[in-house]
């Protein structure tokens, strides 16, 4: 035994076995702290799984900080001369790496102003989707849109850079109103009875959205109180107007923002349906004729 512990030394310093020893100690004791305190916090309800994740940031980030600070201690015999050190190299650092500092920020400004939230669907400059996970240096969306027609998902993690938050504009669709105002043009011939038609369009997309007014409604008057948005109609209204096609009836109306898509299929359905036994609606539609001349010779 004592040949072994000589071997030891001659190969690894007891105090260097010893500091060893205490980190993988410091990294087992936080990591049954974190598993702890993950138990705690539980799963929850879909309502809490906000309040859960940033529960759970908290506890991971403030142990970190804790572990560097006790594992710095043992292996830096001046704790505090380095600290003083590293704040005199902080201008220098921060211009290094200047990146990451703004990222950084960019986190701190995130969870301090949130300008958006786990869940919530953004676009931030050319990126668009719903934010999946809020991290240190950089943020992740499930992308929607791009390829993808109707704001629906392509699958794709999108990582981004925490500092865009200073640099681009974000466009939130969850925040401050619920819904979104949704367009759906479609178009009739001049001798149609379009008056007929947009009464046939108002009824459709009243049927289908009937049970979401009192949402929307409610929705509204939190929106007005909190962020003075105001709109002058909610309910869903057909306009008209001449085009080269033929009139064009564009309905517009609220959903939300996950359920555009949806309604789009659910309303052309019902058109299609609807107009199919009206012999005085007749939808038009731009059309290519290609004539071949064969009567050219050689």
């Amino acid at each position: 035994m004592e040949i072994y512990i000589e071997y030891l030394n001659s190969i690894v310093e007891y105090e260097i076995r010893w500091n060893i020893f205490k980190t993988i100690l410091i990294i087992l004791v936080l990591w049954l702290i974190k598993k702890g305190a993950y138990h705690l916090i539980g799963i929850g309800k879909d309502e809490d799984l906000k309040r859960i994740y940033h529960w759970r940031k908290t506890v991971q980030y403030s142990l970190v900080f804790i572990g560097l600070l006790l594992i710095g201690n043992i292996w830096i015999s001046n704790f505090q001369s380095i600290t003083t050190f590293l704040g005199l190299l902080s201008a220098g650092i921060a211009i290094a790496l200047k990146d990451i500092f703004v990222n950084i920020a960019g986190w701190l400004f995130i969870y301090w102003r949130k300008p958006f939230d786990v869940g919530d669907r953004i676009q931030i400059g050319e990126h668009k989707g719903d934010v999946v996970d809020l991290r240190l240096f950089q943020f992740s969306l499930l992308e929607v849109g791009n390829w993808v027609d109707a704001d629906q998902s392509t699958g794709r993690i999108v990582h981004v850079p925490n500092g865009k938050v200073f640099s681009d504009a974000q466009a939130n669709y969850s925040q401050g109103f619920d819904y979104i105002w949704n367009e759906q043009n479609l178009y009739v011939s001049l001798d149609s009875n379009h008056k007929k038609a947009q009464k046939i369009l108002k009824e459709i997309m009243n049927e289908l959205m009937q049970d979401g007014f009192k949402s929307i409604e409610r929705a509204m008057m939190k929106a007005h109180k909190e962020h003075f948005i105001h709109f002058g109609q909610f309910t869903p209204t057909v306009y008209s107007k001449i085009h080269e096609r033929g009139i064009q009836l564009s309905l517009r109306y609220l959903c939300h923002p996950r359920k555009r898509r949806v309604l789009e299929h659910q309303i052309t359905e019902a058109v299609l349906e609807k107009f199919r036994v009206e012999s005085d609606i007749r939808i038009v539609y731009p059309i290519t004729s290609v004539y071949l001349d064969k009567g050219l010779q050689s």
